[in-house]
C-alpha cells in the first residue's frame, strides 16, 4: 500500500473512530414563544440546523409557550437543572440584578438591530455581559432582535410634545421612568389587558411590541395612530445555558450552536423588518397615520432615556459596567456627544 493511501485511510479510520465515541447530548431549552409565532417558526429551523450540522450528535428539546415553567422563571430552572437553556430574553432578571436591563432593552439607545448587534460582538459587549451571566452561573450564548417597536395611539404622536400627559400601556422598569420624565402617564399592565383598556378608554394608547406584531393583535383596529420606524425599545432575546451544561459540551458542539444562533439572529431581524414595510404600507391604506419622529424629537427621547440610563447604572456595580460600555460604543457610532 502506498504511503499515501495508507495516510489517507489511518484518518478516514480515526474519523470514524472519534465519530462513534463522540458524547451525543440532549439539551431542554424553553422559549416563550409558541410554535406558530415567527420567531418560534425560526427557532424550529435553528434546532434542525444544530442537529443537522451535528449529524444528529446534538438533539434539542424546544418547551415552547413556557410549558414547563413561566416566563420570568426560565433562567432560574435553567440554573437549577430543571433546564439546560433559556431562549427568552435577559429583561426579565432585573430583579436578580438591574445591569440586566442593559442586555435586555437599553431603551433609546441603538436605533438598528444591526448596531447593537454590533455592540455585542465588537464593542466589547460580549465580554462585559458575560461576566454578568457567569455570575449567575450561566453562559450567555447570543441575542435575537426582532427590531424596533412602535407605539400604539388613538391619538396623534408626531414628537415628543405630543406625549405630555398620554395615557399609555407601559411594561414595568425602564420605561415608565424615561416617559414620565417626558410628561406622560404611563400605567403598567399585562399584556393580556390592553385589548380591553384601549376599548373601554382607560388607556390612550400601548406599547406592545413591533408594527406587524401590533396588527396581528388587532390593536389597529380600535386605534389609528403608531410610530414607525419605532425609536424607544428595541428588546433583545437570548440564549443563555447553565454554564456547567454549556462547559462539558465539546469545543465542535459549542461552535454549531453558537454559529447556528448567529444565523437565528440575522433572519429574526431581517424577517421582521420586511414584515414591518409590508405592515406599514397596507396601514397606510387603511387609515393609519404613521409617525417618524424627527432627529431633534429623537434626541429628546435619549436624553430623557439618559437620565433613566444614569440611575439604574448606580444599582449595581455591574450595571455600571455595561452602561459604561455601551456609552462607549453609542459615542463610537455618533449617536451619543461627549458632553
Amino acid at each position: 500500500m502506498k504511503l499515501k493511501t495508507l495516510l489517507l485511510s489511518t484518518a478516514a479510520a480515526a474519523m470514524v473512530a472519534g465519530s462513534a465515541f463522540a458524547q451525543d447530548v440532549t439539551l431542554r431549552i424553553q422559549t416563550h414563544y409558541a410554535t406558530e409565532h415567527p420567531t418560534g417558526k425560526l427557532l424550529a429551523q435553528w434546532i434542525d440546523d444544530v442537529q443537522t450540522m451535528s449529524d444528529g450528535n446534538i438533539s434539542i428539546e424546544m418547551f415552547y409557550s413556557s410549558s414547563v415553567v413561566a416566563t420570568t422563571e426560565t433562567f432560574d430552572a435553567a440554573i437549577n437543572g430543571i433546564l439546560d437553556c433559556d431562549a427568552t430574553g435577559g429583561a426579565y432578571q432585573t430583579g436578580k440584578n438591574p445591569a440586566f436591563q442593559f442586555v435586555g432593552d437599553i431603551m433609546g439607545g441603538y436605533d438598528t438591530p444591526w448596531q447593537q448587534y454590533s455592540w455585542l460582538y465588537y464593542g466589547d459587549g460580549y465580554a462585559a455581559a458575560q461576566e454578568l451571566y457567569n455570575a449567575q452561573g450561566m453562559q450567555l450564548i447570543g441575542w435575537s432582535i426582532y427590531g424596533q417597536e412602535s407605539l400604539s395611539s388613538s391619538k396623534p404622536l408626531a414628537g415628543f410634545e405630543d406625549v405630555k400627559g398620554w395615557k399609555f400601556r407601559s411594561p414595568p422598569g425602564m420605561e415608565t421612568e424615561i416617559f414620565q420624565e417626558l410628561g406622560a402617564s404611563p400605567i403598567v399592565m399585562d399584556f393580556t389587558e390592553i385589548f380591553t383598556a384601549l376599548e373601554t378608554g382607560i388607556i390612550d394608547g400601548a406599547d406592545a411590541s413591533g408594527l406587524a406584531n401590533n396588527v396581528g393583535l388587532g390593536l389597529y383596529d380600535i386605534v389609528k395612530h403608531a410610530t414607525y420606524p419605532g425609536f424607544h425599545s428595541m428588546p433583545s432575546d437570548h440564549l443563555a445555558c447553565n454554564q456547567d451544561v454549556w462547559e462539558g459540551l465539546t469545543e465542535t458542539q459549542r461552535r454549531i450552536i453558537d454559529t447556528a444562533w448567529q444565523k437565528l439572529s440575522f433572519h429574526v431581524a431581517l424577517s421582521n423588518e420586511k414584515a414591518n414595510a409590508e405592515a406599514a404600507a397596507a396601514l397606510k391604506e387603511q387609515g393609519v397615520t404613521l409617525y417618524d419622529w424627527s432627529p431633534e424629537d429623537r434626541a429628546e427621547f435619549r436624553r430623557a432615556a439618559q437620565v433613566a440610563w444614569d440611575d439604574w447604572g448606580t444599582r449595581s456595580p455591574e450595571a455600571a459596567a455595561l452602561l459604561d460600555s455601551h456609552k462607549t460604543y453609542l459615542k463610537q457610532l455618533g449617536l451619543l456627544s461627549d458632553d
